[in-house]
């Protein structure tokens, strides 16, 4: 189905886990995607050009103002236009609220939400002048649950909700819509690094569909709200969780 066929799809968090996933499906739609990430998203770009699609990967750091904003030149310069923004960029390190310094704190608040701040900022003219776009925000599923060491990736993924919330105000007039995705814990590099299997066993035991998540299984959702047919929903968060948190 070529549902996006023509639209220029901008993912962070592009090299691996949802954001790779994402870049996938989206050029499968018929998007042209920019896979944007701290570390050169090679593997994403290799993937998308063996399988025929049309893409680019930009190095850049989205927590940094300089770097976002070079990243839109660099898409306005090449295409002139960005459709669909998926800020999935995050860090999530574990650590206990005695223990999390300052540094820690700014750095997951920056990476978490800021960059989703600064690339909005980035790609936001170019959707106006067209008169249509899509951002979606990720966010989390921890936000419903008690999750220990997580105080600022909480704080930051709450942020990313109410930044959602807010921003469709302001972006509704343009025909852009603004929406926000919270995958449960899932089977991506970085999970797989930092969570035992047995935990990811417990989390899916305690959802209504008890499989443990993929990245694939975000996906979906997120397709659906850089489509044409979610033109009447804005500001809204759905968990993509198997129904572990319900809002």
């Amino acid at each position: 189905m070529q549902t996006h066929r023509d639209r220029i799809a901008v993912v962070t968090g592009a090299a691996r886990g949802i954001g790779q996933a994402t870049c996938l499906r989206l050029a499968e739609r018929g998007a042209t995607v920019v896979a944007v990430d701290k570390t050169h998203p090679n593997e994403t770009v290799e993937r998308l050009e063996k399988e025929g699609y049309a893409g680019i990967g930009l190095t850049a750091d989205v927590s940094d103002p300089d770097q976002t904003r070079a990243v839109g030149d660099k898409i306005r310069d090449r295409y002139n236009r960005c459709d669909i923004l998926v800020n999935n960029a995050a860090i999530y390190p574990f650590v206990d609220i005695l223990d999390l310094d300052y540094k820690t704190w700014r750095s997951v608040l920056a990476v978490n939400l800021d960059s989703q701040f600064l690339m909005t900022q980035a790609v936001l003219p170019m959707m106006r002048n067209e008169g249509w776009g899509r951002i979606v925000n990720l966010t989390s599923n921890s936000i419903g649950l008690a999750v220990p060491g997580l105080t600022h990736y909480m704080a930051s993924k709450m942020g990313a909700i109410g930044f959602t919330r807010a921003l469709a105000n302001d972006v509704a007039a343009y025909g852009v819509t603004v929406n926000a995705v919270g995958p449960t814990l899932s089977r991506t590099p970085g999970v797989l690094a930092t969570v035992p299997a047995e935990l990811q066993q417990e989390v899916a035991k305690g959802q209504a569909i008890k499989k443990v998540g993929e990245a694939d299984d975000v996906v979906g959702t997120i397709l659906f709200l850089t489509g044409e047919d979610s033109y009447f929903v804005t500001g809204q968060t759905i968990m993509a969780d198997g129904g572990l948190v319900r809002l």
